[in-house]
């Protein structure tokens, strides 16, 4: 755990523009220490969301009790609901009161892949699930690491969920698209990632 925690991202690194974290965040390893065992994987899909002028986001219009967690400063964790039934993980940016924030779309397993497993399985009761389909999309993502409404808000300077420096992603290598499943901004191409990996949600 020593090492883990030396190569933990700092503050620093969320008090930035929703832009450039979002595509810095490609490549980082998110943790989550979970009866305590080890689920890890590498961020390969993202979309921003920036509250002031992006209809599509969450905390556009203002704070709400079910946003208040994007206006916090950066470095938190926002979690919702969508469907009812599926929670989507997102990572707060910048300075309080902004409102913007990062989902993750889809990341590749490193560790604790047979939980994430388990996890999935629970969730959907699909035994034939493909490594390949364990984390590819923003739901998937969250069965897998079991995030759910309780982990709302919590920092990532902690010890249960946390994000890990790694090798960033070189410019030529990040495909920069218009995001899935929105209907207002859908101009933007505030989608980002990792060219060629087999884990991204759809290419």
């Amino acid at each position: 755990m020593p090492a883990i925690v030396e190569n933990k991202l700092s503050t620093d690194f969320y008090l930035r523009n929703v832009i450039t974290v979002a595509k810095d965040l490609l490549s980082k390893i998110i943790v989550h220490i979970h009866n305590n065992k080890v689920l890890s994987a590498k961020i390969v899909e993202v979309e921003a969301y920036q509250g002031e002028t992006d209809e599509a986001s969450h905390s556009y219009g203002g704070i709400s009790e079910r946003n208040k967690v994007m206006f916090d400063t950066g470095g938190k964790l926002y979690v919702y609901l969508i469907y009812g039934i599926y929670f989507c993980a997102n990572v707060v940016t910048g300075n309080a009161g902004q409102g913007d924030a990062v989902l993750i779309r889809a990341v590749e397993p490193i560790d604790g892949i047979d939980l994430m497993f388990n996890n999935r399985k629970r969730k959907t009761r699909k035994n034939n699930l493909s490594k390949q389909q364990l984390t590819n999309g923003p739901a998937k993502f969250c069965e897998a690491f079991n995030i759910g409404k309780e982990h709302n808000g919590l920092s990532l300077n902690g010890n249960k969920i946390f994000l890990l420096n790694n090798k960033p992603v070189e410019g030529k290598k990040i495909a920069a698209t218009t995001r899935i499943g929105i209907s207002k901004s859908k101009e933007l191409k505030w989608r980002f990632y990792i060219k060629d990996n087999i884990f991204v949600s759809r290419k």
